[in-house]
């Protein structure tokens, strides 16, 4: 079970960090018509709309990534302090009353949705249009990654509630862990005090 877990967690960070590559097309899109628009006088129409399904092709495909790394915001400043068997009470809750329904909704909708505008070749409405129909794919297609990720936070709800500990996570690029850099360079305690003997005292207090 455990290794189901993490699999899917693997999956729903690679598929976020390739959907992440948006950002760089977006970003060389919207230099290249900067550059057109005030350099050579020629704008295109269709840049704009294009822009904007890179955005949402961000938006959408980031909420699976997230939910694996738990790096939604969680509105009660409780949480932190209760137990790990009452943070799976509340968390399976709201998975059931809220998520499972929202996201349901969300990809059996959005592969309606997407079905339609592919049957009526669908076209953003501009001087220059361009398909609009492949975008529309990408919510259903973010909502059942999303889903499947979810299913996976629920099964972890029901392990801590038997096991009374949450089951463990992939672990990614966070946060500096300073403990862990120590171990990679081989530094301890004494070692880091040593080094500091040759650091300026005034360094030392801007430092602290």
């Amino acid at each position: 079970m455990q290794r189901f877990l993490l699999a899917v967690d693997s999956f729903s960070t690679w598929f976020g960090k390739a959907t992440a590559w948006a950002a760089v097309a977006l970003t060389l899109l919207i230099t290249a018509e900067v550059f057109s628009r005030y350099v050579l006088n020629q704008p295109h129409a269709w840049v704009l709309d294009a822009q904007i399904q890179l955005y949402g092709l961000l938006f959408m495909c980031a909420g699976a990534y997230t939910l694996a790394k738990q790096g939604h915001v969680r509105g009660d400043v409780l949480y932190g302090f209760f137990r790990p068997r009452t943070q799976a009470g509340i968390d399976l809750t709201l998975y059931i009353i809220f998520f499972l329904p929202g996201v349901v909704a969300l990809t059996w909708a959005g592969w309606t949705y997407a079905n339609e505008s592919l049957a009526m070749r669908e076209q953003t409405f501009n001087a220059d249009p361009i398909p609009l129909y492949p975008f529309k794919f990408v919510i259903p297609v973010a909502g059942a990654v999303l889903l499947l990720q979810g299913c996976v936070e629920i099964v972890r709800c029901v392990l801590c509630l038997r096991d009374g500990a949450w089951p463990m996570r992939e672990e990614d690029v966070e946060e500096v862990d300073v403990d862990k850099l120590k171990e990679m360079v081989h530094a301890t305690d004494v070692n880091v005090d040593e080094i500091a003997k040759y650091v300026p005292p005034a360094q030392r207090q801007e430092g602290a």
